[in-house]
C-alpha cells in the first residue's frame, strides 16, 4: 500500500441530526369538531454511526471529509403519527479503528468485528406529542415538547493495525526484507533508517494450506514512547498484534542491551504490551559462519528465556524455523 493512501489518524466534526417536534393536534371528524389529544411523536435525530468493514484498510476516505452531518428527524402530526426519523450516516472503517473524544482523549469504543456498529454521535430524541399529557384533570393539553437538538463534537479516529504477527526492531532492521521473504508484500526497501513510514500487512503461507499475518511497523528508537522519531504514530499499531517478533542485526554490538532498548520504549507506552508472547530473530546472519552462529548461542549474547531464531532474508537461513516457532508460539498462546 502506497504511503500517502494510508491514513490512520483523521479528526472530524460530527453533527448528529435534531429530533422532531412533538405535535399538539387534537381529535377531528364531522361528527366530533373536538376531540381528545391525538398529536403524535417527533422522529429522533440521525445518529452518525462507525460499522466494521473488513475490506477497508486505511481511513484515506475519511481524510478530506471533515464535517459529517446527520438529517433531521420529521415533526409528529395527528392521529398520533410519528415523525420519520432522521437519516443516520454510516461510516464504514478498517478493523482496529479507535473511537476518541477529540478534547479530552478519552477512548470511547473500539470496532474490531466485521459489521460491528457503534453509534459514535448519537441523535437528539424526538419531542413528545399531546397525547402523552392528557390526564383525569388535563383531559386537553395544548403543548407538546420540542425535539432535543442534536450534538456537534469533535472526534479522533485512530487505526491500530490488525496482524498476528508485529515485527519489532530499530530503524533497518531488515523488517521489510524479512516480510518481502515471507509472503507477497513488496515494502519499500533502502539502506537507511525510517523506510517503512507506514504499517505493511503480508500473508504469510505456511503448512497444510494454514496462514498468519505479519504486519511490518516502521522502526522504533530510544525515545520513541516519548514521541520521538516516528513515535506514537506506530507503536498504537503494535498494540493489536498477537505476537511480537523482535529484530536484531547479528552486528550489533549488544543485542541483550537493544532488546532492552526495544522492551523499555513498548513497556513505558503500554505496560500490557509486555504480557503479549515474544520471539527473538537475530537477523543478517548470512554475515556469519556456522562457527560464529553457535558462539554467539553459547554465549552470555543473547537474553534469557526468549525463543531465539538466526535468520537471513537474503540466503534464506532460517526462515523455515522461523515460521514453524511463530506458528508455535501462537497457537501455544491460543
Amino acid at each position: 500500500m502506497a504511503s500517502q493512501n494510508f491514513v490512520d489518524y483523521v479528526k472530524v466534526c460530527c453533527r448528529s441530526g435534531k429530533g422532531g417536534a412533538g405535535s399538539a393536534h387534537f381529535f377531528r371528524d364531522r361528527q366530533n369538531s373536538r376531540g381528545g389529544p391525538d398529536g403524535g411523536d417527533g422522529g429522533r435525530g440521525g445518529h452518525i454511526i462507525l460499522r466494521g468493514n473488513t475490506n477497508r484498510w486505511t481511513l484515506l476516505h475519511l481524510k478530506y471529509r471533515k464535517h459529517i452531518i446527520a438529517g433531521n428527524g420529521g415533526n409528529g402530526a395527528g392521529s398520533t403519527s410519528s415523525g420519520a426519523f432522521g437519516e443516520d450516516v454510516i461510516l464504514d472503517v478498517p478493523l482496529g479503528t479507535v473511537a476518541k473524544n477529540a478534547e479530552t482523549g478519552e477512548i470511547e469504543f473500539e470496532i474490531t468485528e466485521q459489521g460491528q456498529t457503534k453509534i459514535i454521535t448519537p441523535g437528539g430524541r424526538g419531542g413528545l406529542g399531546n397525547c402523552h399529557f392528557k390526564s383525569a384533570t388535563r383531559q386537553s393539553p395544548e403543548y407538546a415538547q420540542p425535539g432535543e437538538e442534536g450534538q456537534e463534537e469533535w472526534k479522533v479516529l485512530e487505526l491500530k493495525v490488525l496482524a498476528d504477527v508485529g515485527l519489532v526492531g530499530f530503524p533497518n532492521a531488515g523488517k521489510s526484507t524479512l516480510v518481502s521473504t515471507l509472503s507477497a508484500a513488496k515494502p519499500k526497501i533502502a539502506d537507511y533508517a525510517f523506510t517503512t513510514l507506514v504499517p505493511q500487512l503480508g500473508m504469510v503461507e505456511y503448512r497444510d494450506s494454514r496462514s498468519f499475518v505479519i504486519a511490518d511497523i516502521p522502526g522504533i528508537i530510544e525515545g520513541a514512547h516519548e514521541g520521538k522519531g516516528l513515535g506514537h504514530r506506530f507503536l498504537r499499531h503494535i498494540e493489536r498484534n498477537a505476537t511480537l517478533l523482535f529484530m536484531i542485526p547479528c552486528i550489533t554490538a549488544d543485542i541483550k542491551r537493544e532488546y532492552q532498548i526495544l522492551l523499555n520504549e513498548l513497556e513505558q507506552y503500554n505496560p500490557e504490551l509486555l504480557d503479549k508472547p515474544r520471539v527473538l530473530a537475530i537477523s543478517k546472519c548470512d554475515m556469519l559462519d556456522e562457527e560464529m552462529v553457535e558462539m554467539m548461542k553459547k554465549e552470555d549474547y543473547l537474553p534469557e528465556g526468549l525463543p531465539t531464531v538466526f535468520i537471513s532474508s537474503v540466503s534464506g537461513l532460517g526462515i523455515d524455523e522461523l515460521k514453524d516457532l511463530l506458528w508455535k508460539v501462537m497457537n501455544e498462546e491460543n
